[in-house]
């Protein structure tokens, strides 16, 4: 069983920019400690017979310069890659090109995992939809890892797809969309803005209709 109060509150969020050579990138930061030694979330985040234990199957060339490719979803090529402390890869899905940066430290707790992803984002889109629409499906993958790291067992994608339908699947989505509007009014997004942005991703990711009153 899901804690969704306790993963929420568990995840540290913020945004960023950063001045790449095609222009200012917005980063979106987010990070958990989780109660395991650093080889054990690095051969979760890197071998290909775990990663669709909680993430999504996985194919290609898992080393540094080799393309990946995730079932469904984005593939790109690996930057580098440092074990058991660092990888970098492109992000490339639906025709856009954006970059993951992937960080583990040990810390007493365990061990930190820090994902930061950066990307090219028109203003139109920012302003409808905000960090939220990246930021709670990375909520999501590092849910899954802790409960993969916790248990060693394989997410079930049929009980995936009920949890997600159901009032805590939703509850999860509304929780993780409102800390990413809180981390774009500490980033100096109106806070009438941030919560428009947020209803819409909610929205969004739960297939209901937009709340009524927000523009």
């Amino acid at each position: 069983m899901i804690d969704v109060d306790h993963q929420i509150g568990a995840v540290r969020r913020r945004l960023g920019t950063r001045m790449l050579d095609a222009g200012e990138a917005r980063v979106l930061t987010i990070g958990q400690t989780y109660e395991v030694p650093v080889e054990d979330v690095w051969g979760a985040l890197t071998d290909p017979e775990r990663i669709p234990r909680w993430f999504l199957p996985v194919s290609g060339d898992l080393r540094e310069g080799g393309r990946y490719q995730l079932e469904g979803n984005a593939g790109g090529t690996i930057g580098s890659c440092d074990p058991p402390t660092s990888f970098t890869a492109t992000w490339e899905f639906g025709g856009q090109v954006s970059w993951i940066e992937v960080g583990l430290a040990a810390e007493p707790a365990g061990t930190r995992l820090e994902l930061v992803h950066i990307a090219h984002v028109d203003d139109e889109t920012w302003e409808s939809f905000g960090p939220g629409a990246v930021g709670v499906g990375w909520d999501m993958a590092l849910m899954g890892l802790g409960e993969h790291l916790a248990t060693g067992g394989s997410a079930d994608p049929a009980e995936i797809e009920r949890w997600t339908a159901s009032d805590e699947g939703r509850r999860f989505v509304e929780l993780s969309s409102d800390r990413w509007r809180l981390a774009s009014v500490e980033f100096g997004t109106d806070e009438e803005s941030a919560r428009a942005a947020a209803d819409r991703t909610t929205a969004a990711y739960t297939a209901t209709d937009e709340p009524e009153g927000r523009s």
